[in-house]
């Protein structure tokens, strides 16, 4: 008997609305357990394919791990869960929602920061005169390191956000902030602005399918629906 093929969409929010709608609007109904609220289903249209409802964070992490085959979440969240994302997942499918830039951003009233050399300048300086490294608030640690290190930017330490990291810099955790943004409203709010070159990522909702499964012929017609 043919195991079946698992795809993980994310539990709750607009991404779990977007990608249902996405699936029932090419003829592949979800049957969730639990009257709605389980975190298991069941994928109508295709025999063979099982639904795990997870957070788009724990879709990244169990398609590394291979204990999903395809997936429904954010490109950020797979480029800093998955450093050899190459090696391990495809990006099958873009879908134009839940678009977010990940970004550097530094005070405002840094007048003279506008590019990453001007903040590895900044970092050296702040150093000499304070004896410590430039705090960089972040959930992103894997993308900012690589990005920082991308652009020579030295002297610094991650200082990992477990709230609103926009609010780091005035609460005085941090001088420097690594986060998503989709508007920039919350940086104006926090009297924050993003570097020209700071741009890390723009990031969107994907479908990314395990190497491993790739040449599964349920898998290959869930893309070719969708796309």
């Amino acid at each position: 008997m043919m195991k079946p093929l698992i795809i993980a969409l994310p539990s709750k929010g607009r991404l779990m609305e977007k990608a249902s709608e996405l699936l029932g609007g090419v003829g592949l109904t979800l049957d969730r357990t639990g009257a709605g609220r389980g975190y298991q289903g069941r994928l109508n249209g295709i025999d063979g394919v099982e639904v795990s409802y997870l957070s788009a964070t724990e879709i990244a992490h169990l398609l590394r791990e291979g204990a999903i085959d395809i997936g429904i979440t954010g490109e950020d969240l797979l480029r800093e869960h998955i450093p050899n994302m190459a090696e391990i997942v495809d990006i099958q499918l873009r879908f134009g929602f839940g678009r977010a830039d990940v970004i550097v951003a530094v005070p405002e009233c840094w007048l003279d920061v506008a590019t990453m050399t001007d903040l590895d300048e900044v970092a050296l300086a702040y150093y000499a005169r304070h004896g410590r490294r430039l705090r960089v608030a972040t959930k992103y640690m894997n993308l900012t390191r690589r990005f920082f290190a991308e652009n020579g930017v030295r002297g610094y330490r991650i200082v990992e956000s477990l709230g609103a990291t926009e609010g780091a810099p005035a609460a005085g955790t941090a001088e420097v902030i690594v986060d998503i943004t989709s508007t920039g409203a919350t940086l104006e709010a926090n009297h924050l602005k993003i570097l020209d070159d700071g741009v890390i990522l723009k990031s969107e909702a994907v479908l990314a399918a395990h190497l491993g499964a790739m040449s599964d012929a349920r898998l290959q017609e869930i893309v070719k629906r969708l796309a």
